[in-house]
């Protein structure tokens, strides 16, 4: 069963693939956003803080050093992960690696619930759930990129950061839910329900398709044919004739042989050939500029960041920020999706660090707390921030890791980006409460900085790969006439524009005759001599 986009079938198979592996995102974003409030939970306090009044919880207090461990050590966790998640999908499959991983979730929040007065037991729960979180945030953005038709590949894998959003929301409203809950249900509760997160992802997935580029490359061809039929709303019987399945499948198959025949390991991601480690460190740099916009210094200590501003009730910020993050995300989508990537990540690089220096500047000029104006701009920048970041760096960033690298070390390549984000995030969730005690508001011009530095990386380095096919995103990186700014119009042989290439494969899948000139023999994108040699 199918809908047609743009005049072109796509199978709600895709869309359940991309929702249920978001899941992997659900998780993310709902481990993320509840250690905020927890912090500031009395049965919390009185349990993991250093009291000096022991039962009084007005006395209690977390140290800089235990405060930054019990929310950086998931980072920990989130860093190795991520690294073992390349070769565990790999030789499991997408599918199988997503539900070990939830099992690995799972035993993390036991760990963490089980908890009665040890915070260094917390602490280790959250490292073990960081190590499914991390293999998940390398293994969905790959899946959904190998599973999603190349003209809603952007919003489909969008969706992985629509519910990285949605689960910090959902957080957000389940801690305001408990937090007077009596005793240690407070917290518990909140911790707990991670583990429903997990069983509809471990589950749910497995009733998916299996990546048909993991097929292919384990010679099983007839089941990525099936699999890809399956995602585009194509009957089976179909499959084997159908215009489309038989030219992306040869794509794979080719794209495939020719990998294998230079099959790519851990060294591999670092070679020059063929663009190689320029898109490894291209990914890593990206992945460490999404974190350095600041976003995360608002998830993980947005309530204590603004209970400082002044706020009676920072819950209710912390609510604020989360609903602008989550709603502003189904716009990124369509941003993502209608301009491609080059141009919303520059324009949301110089609108985030605007804000930022309006946040920066307001808190540093005056004392917010005594000044409710200016604590009430300090949050408007916030959610301004918020509003650019959801739209542009948030899902953009997931989309290109997915996207960016070749068949044969894409999940290699994918895990040391996403590494390299959860290096920054382990940093940034770590020391963010020395840095904070030191400089104060000031840190807000340290992200301004970061996010200018962003859209200059991206103008200059990345390439525009929106409406390609994953073997053509390769064949562009290795053209050597191709420039990163003036990739926006590049095409596979065969093709006069970027646009000729969506017209002509709008015009094939409605089975209407292609151009008849000279170059109707090269419709079908074939890999160039020149792709072998390095660039």
């Amino acid at each position: 069963m199918a809908f047609y986009f743009h005049g072109l079938p796509v199978g709600w198979v895709a869309i359940m693939m991309a929702l249920v592996a978001s899941m992997g995102g659900f998780i993310f974003g709902y481990d993320t956003g509840q250690i905020s409030d927890i912090l500031l939970m009395d049965d919390f306090l009185l349990r993991f803080a250093t009291c000096s009044t022991p039962g009084d919880v007005s006395t209690c207090s977390f140290s800089t050093v235990r405060e930054g461990l019990i929310v950086s050590l998931l980072s920990i966790g989130t860093l190795v992960g991520a690294i073992l998640g390349a070769p565990t999908a790999d030789f499991l499959g997408r599918r199988y690696a997503m539900s070990l991983e939830c099992v690995a979730f799972t035993v993390g929040v036991i760990i963490q619930i089980t908890s009665n007065h040890v915070w260094q037991q917390f602490a280790v729960g959250r490292f073990v759930s960081g190590l499914g979180v991390g293999a998940l945030s390398a293994a969905v953005p790959m899946y959904q990129a190998e599973t999603a038709p190349p003209q809603i590949r952007g919003t489909l894998t969008a969706t992985y950061q629509l519910f990285i959003t949605f689960g910090i929301l959902v957080a957000y409203g389940i801690s305001i839910g408990t937090r007077n809950v009596p005793n240690s249900g407070s917290w518990r509760i909140v911790v707990g329900v991670g583990i429903l997160w997990a069983l509809i992802l471990g589950i749910g997935i497995l009733f998916m398709p299996e990546s048909p580029r993991w097929l292919a490359a384990h010679d099983k061809l007839e089941e990525a044919q099936i699999s890809l039929a399956r995602s585009r709303g194509i009957p089976k019987e179909e499959a084997k004739s159908h215009y489309v399945i038989v030219r992306e499948v040869e794509e794979i198959r080719s794209s495939v042989q020719h990998e294998k025949q230079i099959r790519g390991g851990w060294i591999d991601c670092f070679r020059p050939q063929n663009k190689t480690l320029y898109r490894t460190l291209l990914g890593m740099s990206l992945q460490s500029l999404q974190q350095l916009t600041g976003a995360n210094y608002f998830f993980y200590y947005g309530a204590t960041v603004f209970k400082a501003v002044g706020l009676q009730d920072s819950f209710v910020t912390q609510i604020i920020l989360g609903t602008v993050n989550f709603v502003c995300t189904f716009g990124g989508m369509y941003v993502l999706e209608r301009f491609g990537r080059r141009r919303p990540l520059i324009i949301g690089g110089i609108w985030q660090s605007a804000w930022l220096f309006v946040f920066a500047s307001a808190g540093t000029a005056v004392d917010p707390t005594t000044h409710p104006g200016v604590g009430k701009l300090m949050i408007v920048s916030a959610c301004m921030f918020i509003l650019g970041y959801a739209m542009t760096w948030a899902p953009g960033v997931w989309i290109l890791i997915g996207e960016t690298f070749p068949t044969r070390t894409r999940a290699k390549q994918g895990s040391l980006s996403t590494a390299a984000n959860w290096v920054w995030n382990f940093l940034l969730a770590f020391f963010t409460p020395f840095i904070s005690s030191a400089i104060s508001y000031r840190y807000g011009y340290v992200f301004a900085a970061c996010n200018l530095t962003g859209a200059v990386v991206v103008y200059f380095f990345l390439y525009e790969s929106s409406n390609l096919s994953l073997e053509s995103v390769d064949m562009m990186y290795t053209d050597p006439n191709c420039k990163p700014w003036t990739s926006r119009e590049w095409a596979p042989p065969g093709y006069s524009s970027r646009q000729d290439l969506i017209d002509q494969t709008r015009a094939a899948e409605a089975h209407k005759p292609l151009a008849s000139d000279p170059l109707e023999e090269g419709r079908i994108e074939k890999r160039p001599d020149s792709s072998m040699e390095g660039s």
